[in-house]
């Protein structure tokens, strides 16, 4: 039980170093903004469907690069930009931790799409916002032809999981934090 509690412990740890230090280590929004023009483009040239999506698209908040790492303790973390209107309005920062059988490491893009006004303007207007207790985000797979499908789109928040292999499947988002590091 202890040896349980010291991991819980640990692995909240990390997630909250990783986020509160978000600020300091953020990289340059030039640098920022050039990953998130290469992994939208990146989405429409191999995800059918993609630029119906975005053109829907209320904001876009884009990670084009995620890190993720552990040793039966892990944690990932990642930088990005909310795009409104194709503009950069804020720079974001998200950490999660994790406990249990893990070993190496991966990387991935994440691209959540709002929908709906008003999940947007509350996402906007948070101070630190975490996925599964502030909002479900639905994460979408690829439908047959390896096109979105569209049918899942109901939601007011949804997402694209993806690496250099195409969308990733069985993954979920919960409790990952998302913080702004700084605006534009």
């Amino acid at each position: 039980m202890q040896h349980r509690l010291f991991l819980f412990v640990l692995a909240a740890a990390i997630a909250v170093a990783m986020s509160v230090s978000g600020g300091a280590l953020a990289a340059k929004p030039e640098k920022i903004d050039r990953r998130v023009d290469e992994a939208l483009a990146e989405f429409r040239e191999d995800i059918g469907g993609a630029n119906e999506v975005l053109a829907r698209a209320e904001g876009v908040l884009v990670f084009p690069l995620i890190r993720k790492a552990g040793f039966g303790v892990g944690g990932e973390y990642g930088q990005g930009a909310l795009r409104i209107n194709g503009s950069t309005v804020a720079y974001y920062s998200t950490a999660a931790a994790s406990i249990g059988l893990q070993i190496g490491g991966q990387s991935r893009r994440q691209i959540i799409v709002f929908l709906d006004p008003g999940a947007l303007n509350k996402f906007r207007s948070s101070d630190g916002w975490e996925i599964g207790v502030d909002a479900s985000v639905a994460v979408i797979t690829v439908g047959a032809g390896g096109a979105i499908d569209t049918t899942q789109l109901n939601q007011p928040i949804v997402a694209f999981v993806f690496d250099n292999k195409g969308l990733m499947y069985n993954l979920s988002l919960e409790g990952s934090k998302i913080s702004r590091i700084h605006d534009d």
